[in-house]
């Protein structure tokens, strides 16, 4: 079978695969209530073909793209990992999908106690005092973050200007510190790839808010002095905002409220079972410290106090308001509490101890063959330099493109900035010993390729089904329509 016949091509009229059931009385109702101008006026352009071509379609399609269900996915910062598919089938119980976003509360209690629990365990987690669940993306959680900041320093009659981020930073930081109304003030990374208590300190002024840290840093890196410059901060007024899109290393090792955090997003969709890399819906829950709770967005699971019952309560005068429609994207919800519930509080903090044994394994693997700028003990993930390999010929991303043909997709490229060339790896928890060892003898041989023939890795990939771009033309001749 030609694979580059379209699947409208293949269609032939009158050839169907299955019998769509007849449209009820309810449904016609429910469509005479679609005002006239926004209904269809003719069939929708399907292919007519049979039911086993569709299923080919789609078998088709989904081998085509690279998947964790696929193969070894480290891409750096993203966390990548395999995710039970129990997890799945929980997010999927007829009760919930069903379940109304608008339902009353009086109607959707057992979808409240799992929101309610969820937050009991976060908090107990991360060692913060009060919890949403609503934002629904990590950058929302850094935006909910820095409004929180806002409103908090507002209330103290102090309207401040700046927030501190490291040069480390993920992208999403200064944008979501400029949306906030702020201004960004960069720090550099010290010759350890942390920041130090000084540097801060010599940055820090009375129009400071609050210093952004992610922790463990891009870089892989625990910023070990964070209670010195927590001390930094706070003698200056200042919050200490803790971006958590690196949790999974410290789950059960370090709780960051009780370490001098006072905010901290959580990326439900990284750390806790919900795929991540699909373009959303993600889930970006907030935590903080108790003077921080009423600012925390409307509304806010709360208990009755005269018979316990759980409620969404919206009377908070000092809260930042409503972030979008509903309360969180549920389905995530339900995905990382049957995974908590899961693991428990022993196998949460296995899951981040094998993060960094992996890491720590595969970085030992490869520091003969690349730079790596600092070659310390990591954490989740790790960052490498091709700059040995550009000297020959062949960048980051001609090594990233050539380990699609040995069935891997690449660890994230030139990010951190701060890193030339940087391959940014993360093996996550769920990949096995000789997962790793492939992994590694592979990005070896491409090195090694790199010194005979760095040619042919300007060309890789060879074997995919869509070959690397002439990225220049691309450029000039932009063209994303198919022409039949």
């Amino acid at each position: 079978m030609n694979e580059k016949i379209l699947i409208y091509e293949k269609s032939q009229p009158g050839r169907g695969g299955g019998i769509l059931p007849e449209i009820s009385q309810s449904e016609k109702d429910l469509m005479a209530l679609i005002p006239e101008k926004y209904r269809r006026k003719n069939d929708a352009l399907l292919p007519e073909i049979t039911e086993g071509e569709v299923m080919r379609h789609y078998i088709g399609l989904s081998v085509k793209n690279h998947h964790i269900d696929k193969g070894f996915y480290p891409l750096g910062s993203c966390t990548m990992k395999y995710n039970p598919k129990l997890n799945e089938k929980a997010a999927s119980i007829e009760g919930f999908v069903h379940q109304h976003p608008l339902s009353p509360c009086r109607t959707a209690l057992g979808s409240l106690e799992i929101m309610y629990e969820l937050e009991e365990y976060l908090k107990e987690i991360s060692g913060f005092d009060a919890m949403s669940l609503q934002p629904v993306a990590g950058a929302q959680g850094e935006f909910a973050g820095l409004l929180i900041i806002r409103a908090y320093h507002r209330d103290k009659g102090n309207v401040r200007k700046k927030v501190l981020i490291p040069d480390s930073a993920h992208g999403t930081n200064p944008a979501s510190v400029s949306m906030a109304g702020y201004e960004t003030v960069q720090i550099k990374s010290n010759e350890r790839g942390i920041i130090s208590p000084e540097s801060v300190a010599s940055a820090i002024d009375n129009e400071t808010a609050a210093l952004m840290l992610t922790n463990p840093n891009t870089l892989g890196l625990f910023e070990s002095e964070i209670e010195k410059i927590a001390e930094v901060i706070h003698s200056a007024g200042a919050l200490l905002y803790m971006d958590g899109a690196n949790l999974n290393a410290q789950l059960g090792i370090i709780k960051p409220g009780k370490i001098g955090f006072d905010i901290l997003h959580f990326n439900l969709h990284k750390t806790f079972s919900t795929p991540h890399g699909g373009g959303g819906p993600g889930a970006g829950a907030v935590g903080v410290v108790k003077n921080l709770a009423d600012y925390l967005p409307l509304p806010i699971i709360s208990k009755n106090a005269d018979d316990g019952r759980l409620f969404l309560n919206y009377d908070r005068p000092k809260s930042i308001g409503r972030l979008h429609s509903f309360y969180g994207n549920f389905a995530n919800d339900l995905r990382a509490y049957a995974y908590i519930r899961t693991l428990g509080a022993k196998g949460l903090k296995r899951v981040s101890e094998n993060a960094i044994i992996n890491a720590n394994y595969l970085k030992a693997l490869l520091k003969d063959e690349f730079d790596i700028p600092y070659n310390q003990p990591c954490q989740h993930e790790f960052v490498l330099s091709c700059s040995r390999q550009k000297k020959l010929g062949a960048k980051a991303l001609d090594i990233a493109k050539r380990l699609l043909d040995y069935g891997f997709h690449a660890p994230t490229v030139y990010f951190p900035l701060i890193v030339p060339e940087a391959f940014m790896i993360e093996p996550t928890e769920t990949e096995s010993r000789e997962t790793l060892d492939e992994f590694g003898k592979i990005l070896i041989a491409i090195s090694k390729e790199a010194e005979s023939d760095s040619e042919k890795l300007h060309h890789a990939p060879y074997t995919t089904p869509v070959r690397r771009l002439d990225e220049v033309k691309a450029a000039r001749e932009f063209d994303v329509c198919y022409k039949g």
